[in-house]
């Protein structure tokens, strides 16, 4: 391995680090705990160091988006095939994202609440966020409708999904009863 080689991999060895010392941080104490001199600390770099990364928190928050976009599209795709027919791919898809939403709010939140500097719905939307969408179409242009864009069902949806995720956390909706608005969500929506 050249000397080039090796510093290459040393450099994106520290960016995951720092990626995932900000995310466990911001899971374990929220976003606002998350500054350059904490993840310094924990890391045991100096900040000019990080500087040399990432432009400061936002581009932090960035990247921490793009990694959860892709386990988002990942763990939707798992769940939608493994579930058999339109009707159980749907519900699968909505526990599923449902579900990411619970168990890693703060990655949630860089994905869609925070300003991480990412362009949603442009021609320059970073690949993961492009894919994630797409995980949520695969499934959901099938039972869209005849005449109706899978686009435009897709966001419909997803806005949904996200009204539901948002609401539930911040103690607007009951948790326990989640399973029933999915299948209300699949039902009536989806129309499956």
């Amino acid at each position: 391995m050249s000397v080039q080689e090796r510093k290459q991999r040393e450099r994106a060895d520290r960016e995951r680090l720092i990626v995932a010392t900000a995310r466990e941080l911001a899971e374990q104490q929220g976003w606002d705990a998350v500054t350059t001199r904490r993840l310094a600390e924990r890391i045991e770099y100096s900040q000019p160091v990080l500087y040399s990364h990432f432009r400061g928190k936002r581009e932090i928050i960035g990247a921490v988006a793009l990694q959860g976009a892709a386990e988002l599209a990942a763990a939707v795709r798992v769940a939608t095939s493994a579930a058999d027919g339109p009707r159980a791919r749907v519900a699968a898809l909505a526990r599923a994202y449902l579900d990411f939403a619970a168990r890693n709010p703060a990655v949630y939140d860089a994905i869609f609440q925070l300003d991480g500097g990412l362009a949603f719905a442009h021609e320059d939307t970073p690949e993961p966020l492009k894919d994630a969408f797409a995980a949520l179409m695969e499934t959901l242009e099938e039972v869209a409708g005849d005449g109706v864009h899978p686009g435009l069902f897709t966001e419909t949806f997803w806005a949904a999904l996200h009204g539901l995720a948002t609401l539930t956390r911040a103690g607007r909706l009951p948790p326990e009863h989640t399973e029933w608005r999915v299948e209300l969500l699949v039902d009536r929506l989806a129309a499956v």
